[in-house]
C-alpha cells in the first residue's frame, strides 16, 4: 500500500489545529512565513504573464504575418504544455523536493519568456511559449512547500496570499502588457517586460527559500505521467476547437476519442502499477473525489464565462438588439470591479473558513457564482447592473479559487501534495476547455447574421448556474470533518 493509499482512511482533518504541522528539525515558522513573500512574487508574475499575453495577440499576429487561426496557437501550445508539466513536476517535487523543481520550472519559464521577446519567426515564438508550460505547476509546488513547513492555520493564510497574488498579477498582466504594446509599438519590446520578470524570479528563488522536509518514497512513473499528459492533450485539443468546427467534427471527436481511450488506460496502468503518479485508490474516497469532480464544475464556471462576456460588452445594441458597444478599454474597466472583488474574496478565504470550514465556505461561494449567472440571465439590459452581477461572481469566484488547493491539499497524503493539486489544476483546465467548446456551439452566430442570438448567451449564463450548482452539491456530498 502506497502512502497516498493510507490518506484515503486517514486524510488530514482541514478543521484540526495540529495537522500538517512542521516537521521538529524545520526551520523556525517566523523565518518560513518570511519566505511566503518571495512565493507571492512568484504568483503575482504567473498571473502577469498568464494574462498578459491576451491583449498582444493581434499584435503578434501582425508582426509575424500569420492568420488569427495560427495566432491561436499561441495560447494552446503554453496550455497543452501545461497538461503534461503540471503532473509530472509536482510529482518529482513530491520525490526529489519542492524546491528544487520550483527553480527548475521558473528556468524554464524565464528560457521561454527570452526566447518569445527574441523569436526570429513565429515558430521560434511557439517553442517558447511551449517552454513556458510550467508556469501552471508553480502554484502545486509552493502549496507543497507551504503545506510542509508550515502548520495548518499559517498554511492556510499563505494560500490564500499565493491564490490571491495570482489573481492580481493577471489583472496587472492584463492592463500592463495592453499599455506595453500601445507606448512600445513593439510586440517584441512588450514581450521583454515579462522576460524581465521571470529572470528575476529565477534570481530571487536562489535566496532564502527552504527545501521540503517530507518526500514520498519511490519513483516517478513515467508511463503515467506518459499516458495521462496524452490524454489531457487530446481532450484539450478536441473540445476547445469545438465552438469552431462542431461536436460531429472530425477535427473534434478523434482527439477527444483518442483522450478518452487514452485516459481509460492510464486508469487501468495506475491501479496496476505499485507507484503510481496518482493514487486512484485514494481519490476515490468520499473526502477528496467529490471535490476533483467539482474541480471540473469550476473549470467550467471559471473560465467559461470569460470570453462570452467580454463578447456581449462589445456587441453594439442598434445591430444586435442587445449589448453594449464597449471599447477593450471600457471593458476592462467595466470587468474591473468584479477582478478587485474576486482578489478580495480569494484574499480573505482563510478567514472565512476559519468562521465557517472551508466545505462551507465553499458551498457558498458556488452558490454566490450560481445566482450570478442567474442575475445574468434575467436581468442583462442596464450595464450598472451587470457589473453588480459580475463583481457578486467575482466574489464567489475568488473565494473558491482561494478554498480549493486548500481543500485537495489537506485531503491527500503530505508526501502527494504536489501532484494532488497539480491534478486539480488540470481538470480545472480540461472543465475549462469544455466550456469553451460547449459555449462556442451555442453561441454561433445564425444564419445571415453577424451575432449570436440573445438566447444563446442566456443559455451559456443559465449552463454556468446549472455547474455551479452542481459543484455546490459536490462540495456538500464529500465527507469531511472541521471543527
Amino acid at each position: 500500500m502506497t502512502a497516498a493509499t493510507g490518506a484515503a482512511s486517514g486524510a488530514p482533518d482541514a478543521g484540526a489545529p495540529d495537522a500538517g504541522a512542521p516537521d521538529a528539525g524545520a526551520p523556525p515558522v517566523r523565518s518560513v512565513t518570511a519566505v511566503v513573500g518571495l512565493l507571492v512574487l512568484f504568483e503575482l508574475v504567473s498571473g502577469f504573464l498568464q494574462a498578459g499575453i491576451a491583449p498582444i495577440l493581434p499584435s503578434i499576429g501582425d508582426t509575424f504575418g500569420v492568420s488569427d487561426s495560427a495566432v491561436a496557437l499561441v495560447v494552446s501550445v503554453q496550455l497543452l504544455s501545461a497538461a503534461v508539466c503540471a503532473p509530472a513536476l509536482g510529482r518529482l517535487g513530491d520525490l526529489h523536493g519542492h524546491r528544487r523543481m520550483l527553480r527548475i520550472a521558473l528556468a524554464c519559464v524565464a528560457a521561454g519568456s527570452v526566447l518569445c521577446a527574441v523569436a526570429p519567426a513565429f515558430p521560434v515564438l511557439l517553442l517558447g511559449r511551449l517552454l513556458q508550460g510550467p508556469l501552471v505547476a508553480l502554484m502545486p509546488l509552493e502549496i507543497a512547500l507551504i503545506r510542509d513547513r508550515l502548520p495548518v492555520g499559517l498554511a492556510r493564510r499563505a494560500i490564500a496570499r499565493l491564490v490571491g497574488a495570482l489573481t492580481l498579477g493577471g489583472l496587472l498582466g492584463a492592463v500592463g502588457m495592453g499599455t506595453a504594446g500601445k507606448i512600445f509599438g513593439d510586440v517584441r519590446i512588450a514581450l521583454a517586460v515579462p522576460a524581465v520578470l521571470a529572470l528575476a524570479c529565477v534570481a530571487v528563488s536562489m535566496v532564502a527559500i527552504p527545501e521540503s522536509v517530507t518526500r514520498a518514497a519511490g519513483r516517478v512513473d513515467r508511463p503515467g505521467v506518459v499516458l495521462l499528459g496524452l490524454a489531457v492533450l487530446g481532450l484539450l485539443a478536441g473540445v476547445s476547437s469545438a465552438g469552431d468546427h462542431g461536436w460531429l467534427s472530425g477535427r473534434v471527436l478523434v482527439p477527444t476519442l483518442a483522450g478518452l481511450v487514452l485516459l481509460a488506460v492510464w486508469a487501468l496502468v495506475e491501479l496496476r502499477t505499485a507507484e503510481p503518479l496518482v493514487d486512484l485508490r485514494a481519490m476515490a474516497g468520499r473526502h477528496v473525489a467529490p471535490f476533483y469532480f467539482a474541480s471540473f464544475a469550476f473549470g467550467v464556471v471559471y473560465f467559461g464565462g470569460q470570453s462570452p462576456n467580454a463578447a456581449f460588452f462589445a456587441t453594439d445594441r442598434d445591430e444586435a438588439g442587445y449589448g453594449f458597444g464597449l471599447s477593450s478599454l471600457s471593458i476592462a474597466l467595466a470587468t474591473l470591479p468584479a477582478m478587485i472583488a474576486s482578489i478580495a474574496g480569494s484574499a480573505c478565504t482563510a478567514r472565512i473558513a476559519a468562521k465557517v470550514g472551508y466545505r462551507t465556505a465553499l458551498i457558498g461561494s458556488f452558490l454566490l457564482v450560481g445566482v450570478g449567472f442567474v442575475a445574468f440571465a434575467a436581468a442583462h439590459g442596464e450595464l450598472w447592473a451587470v457589473v453588480a452581477e459580475l463583481t457578486l461572481m467575482g466574489l464567489g469566484l475568488g473565494t473558491a479559487l482561494g478554498a480549493m488547493p486548500t481543500v485537495i491539499a489537506e485531503a491527500s497524503d503530505p508526501s502527494r501534495t504536489g501532484v494532488a493539486t497539480a491534478v486539480y489544476n488540470n481538470v480545472k483546465t480540461v472543465g475549462g476547455a469544455v466550456a469553451g467548446g460547449l459555449f462556442g456551439t451555442l453561441l454561433a452566430a445564425p444564419a445571415g447574421r453577424d451575432d449570436p442570438s440573445e438566447g444563446g448567451y442566456v443559455a451559456v449564463w443559465l449552463i454556468g448556474a446549472a455547474f455551479a450548482l452542481v459543484a455546490a452539491l459536490l462540495a456538500v456530498a464529500a465527507r469531511r470533518r472541521e471543527v
